[in-house]
């Protein structure tokens, strides 16, 4: 593995192990044993993932989460006063805030012109329904449907498949994957942002089985990385302010506080994401945001308790306390939650597979979005159609839509509730009507036919996200559920309360799918405004991961995964301590002098057959063959600007004289930082010498070659590392541990045994 972080996907890595050369050492010394396991491995990964496109392949770096400790900022931290550091504490605050309001105002824009929209769609559609229900021709009302479906989907697919994208789907892969130290391209751009808002206005208006929850989190993120850099890239425009955040640590941590803003102005939950004081203040900011303009657009000025894009409603009545007994129930719907989520799951799983392999040019994919779009359209009427169940009229009118079709006078279409309006207003009926307003036969067919509708929908070329789909899937089987236990009793409506199954089984199908405890457990409680359901909410949030993980992975990490994005999890694999930092390290490392010679930089960047991004700094003893011994770490970043800069070393009159730098001159190129192709250097510069140790860390992280995989994958986690340098006894650089080489070897208990069978 003399390439140290060559961007390939898992399917290429094959073909490398034809190349000759690799000088990693083995694990019982033989070279022909270890290529042997890495071809049984690779056997696996083909059979698991096979023919997936790579977003490995698309990712431009990774990123420095831990500070890079050269002189240059030592001596910038030890010339700060005390009062410096409190005003950046006080910027902090600032930039803080301007993601919670920022935040809050995208939020109430996407809700207030996706309720304008949608209501004037279906009053449109609901008008013809009515026309020709009485004059014949409903085909007309059909075609309408599908055509507005169809036409304002595609607006969104447009956006998406041929401007921007990593825009597509909710985007917390994405920044799952930002957090974890990948860097995505243009994952944190204003131009995604745009496309994302944009696109996820059509898909809701369009009908969908999406929800507009999920991409607020991306989109926060967005904003924050925007807003703490004090500049735009995308604008050319630099503000020139919050210039000390620009690197990757602090800019990760706003990031974090953006995705946390997002998931307040999305369900409410402030509390939900948060494990700061920044964040937390951060998403307070933006749920009053959203909460005072949403006010004001309400005419109610002041009234400041909307809970954010989604109202569950509140859950305040004493005929929905649960008892003892219904614990058991409980967890026996997680149970089922867990399994219909990892059913849901792997459907995707391989309609994605069938997507990459098949369906991957724009123009298909946006006809693949308005074929579902239509597709829904008509399923939707269909059903409809053909449903007998009619439901009085509430005198107070809290249907929105309500459509007659075939029912008698003052009576409506209880399906028509169901698909004839936005997921969020048909995860509130589902919840809160009364006992009665649905039948069995009706919750049956809508749960059956949204669970395929959504599993298709998710992963079109939309901005989109799956929240509300798994909400409203797991609220309709939900409230079924509590329907038929209503029935072994004669007093079952006062302990079997719809409503309260409804939620228990919206909680289970969106913990099966996502996988998430306490973090859902918190946001779905404090969306319905009664933390009594803490307790049962959580039981049933566990089972349905625990069930759900015993077949497949979590929804976002499934589509992680499909994408071969070197993603490290908390902790190695549990059998994982028979392998050692030696297996797992690339070798031989390429390492650069204490004092290097331009022209050896130069072309140690230029290429393009490594594409190295960090570099051991040794010093090599006079006379000695054996490998030099370590005394810093550069980044290729670092080394472009020092390149860029010409802060060359070359004698002059007998003398050293050199270029002084300072940290501004790599902030300004941050984060996108020139090719070495725009770098021109004349030959007489090649021959000049670049002096390296006021730049490089000089204190980088080493482990020695027998350290465990289980240690080496902590120090990466907690402590954001992107390159570990393995060292022998006498500090003598031997390998170099890269985040993919440790995302080669995360494959699971199957995985695991595979290799292990391989190996013995």
């Amino acid at each position: 593995m003399a390439n140290i972080t060559k961007k390939v996907s898992w399917s290429s890595r094959a073909d490398e192990l034809g190349a000759a050369g690799e000088g990693t050492p083995l694990l019982n010394g033989s070279e022909q044993s270890r290529a042997f396991r890495e071809v049984r491995l690779l056997q696996w990964l083909t059979v698991s993932m096979p023919a997936v496109s790579s977003l490995c392949c698309r990712t431009e770096s990774f990123l420095d989460y831990d500070n890079i400790e050269n002189q240059l900022f030592l001596e910038e931290e030890r010339r700060m006063s005390h009062m410096s550091f409190r005003c950046l504490e006080i910027s902090r605050w600032v930039i803080c805030g301007l993601i919670g309001i920022l935040t809050g105002l995208i939020a109430c824009c996407i809700d207030i012109i996706v309720e304008k929209l949608a209501g004037f769609k279906y009053q449109v559609v609901k008008e013809n329904i009515e026309k020709f229900t009485e004059v014949g021709g409903l085909s007309v009302s059909l075609l309408l449907w599908a055509v507005l479906n169809s036409a304002i989907v595609m607006l969104g697919a447009l956006m998406v498949s041929f401007i921007e994208p990593v825009a597509a789907g909710s985007g917390i892969p994405q920044i799952k994957c930002y957090l974890n130290g990948v860097k995505v391209p243009r994952v944190v751009r204003l131009k995604t942002l745009m496309v994302k808002v944009f696109g996820v206005i059509c898909s809701v208006v369009g009908g969908l089985a999406v929800g507009k929850e999920g991409p607020m989190i991306h989109s926060g993120s967005v904003v924050a990385a925007g807003v703490s850099q004090g500049r735009s890239t995308s604008l050319k425009k630099d503000f020139k302010i919050f210039e000390y955040f620009r690197r990757d640590t602090e800019k990760r941590d706003f990031v974090s506080a953006g995705a946390a803003a997002g998931v307040s102005a999305a369900f409410g939950a402030p509390v939900g994401k948060n494990t700061t004081t920044h964040k937390f203040f951060a998403s307070m900011i933006s749920t009053f945001t959203l909460n005072f303009f949403l006010s004001i657009y309400h005419n109610n000025p002041g009234d400041l308790s909307n809970p954010g894009l989604i109202n569950f409603g509140r859950f305040e009545n004493d005929s929905v306390a649960y008892y003892l007994y219904e614990i058991p129930l409980f967890i026996a719907m997680g149970a089922i939650g867990g399994l219909l989520g990892a059913l849901f799951n792997y459907l995707n799983y391989w309609l994605t597979i069938f997507r990459i392999r098949y369906v991957h040019r724009p123009y298909l994919q946006v006809m693949e979005a308005m074929l579902v779009a239509a597709v829904t359209a008509t399923v939707s009427f269909t059903m409809i159609y053909f449903s007998t169940d009619c439901q009085p009229l509430d005198p107070e009118h809290s249907e929105e839509y309500p459509l007659q079709l075939f029912c008698a006078d003052g009576e409506y279409n209880s399906m028509a509730t169901a698909f004839f309006n936005t997921p969020e207003r048909s995860v509130r009926s589902l919840f809160h009507n009364q006992p009665g307003t649905y039948n069995p036969l009706t919750l049956g067919l809508f749960t059956l036919t949204y669970f395929f509708l959504a599993c298709w929908t998710y992963g079109l070329a939309v901005s989109a996200g799956v929240f509300i789909p798994s909400l409203l899937i797991g609220a309709a089987w939900g409230r079924l559920c509590g329907i038929l236990l209503a029935t072994t009793t004669d007093n079952g409506s006062i302990w079997a309360d719809p409503g309260k199954y409804a939620l228990i089984g919206a909680a289970a199908q969106l913990g099966g799918i996502v996988r998430m405890t306490l973090s859902l457990t918190v946001i779905m409680v404090e969306a319905t405004g009664n933390v009594t359901y803490g307790l049962p909410i959580m039981l049933v949030l566990m089972t349905a991961k625990i069930v759900g993980d015993y077949f497949v992975e979590g929804l976002y990490d499934v589509h992680i995964k499909l994408q071969s994005v070197p993603f490290l999890h908390w902790e190695a694999p549990a059998t994982s301590h028979w392998l050692t930092a030696r297996e797992v390290m690339s070798s031989p490392v390429t390492c650069l002098s204490r004092i290097e010679k331009v022209g050896t930089i130069v072309d140690i960047l230029s290429n393009t057959s490594t594409n190295h991004n960090g570099f051991p700094v040794v010093v090599q003893v006079t006379g000695n063959e054996e490998p030099a011994k370590l005394c810093g770490l550069i980044l290729r970043s670092q080394l472009i600007v020092l390149l860029k800069h010409k802060v060359f070393v070359e004698l002059a009159r007998s003398r050293l004289t050199q270029r002084k730098l300072l940290l501004k001159d790599f902030r300004d190129a941050y984060p996108r930082f020139p090719p070495i192709q725009s770098i021109h250097v004349s030959q007489d510069e090649r021959e000049c010498m670049m002096d390296l140790t006021e730049f490089m860390n000089a204190t980088p992280y080493t482990v020695p070659q027998d350290t465990s995989l289980p240690r080496v994958f902590k120090l990466f986690r907690a402590l954001g590392l992107r390159h570990l340098v393995v060292v022998d006894d006498e500090n003598r650089v031997i390998g170099l541990v890269t985040r993919k080489d440790l995302a080669r070897y995360h494959m699971g208990k199957h995985g695991l045994e595979e290799l292990h069978l391989a190996q013995t």
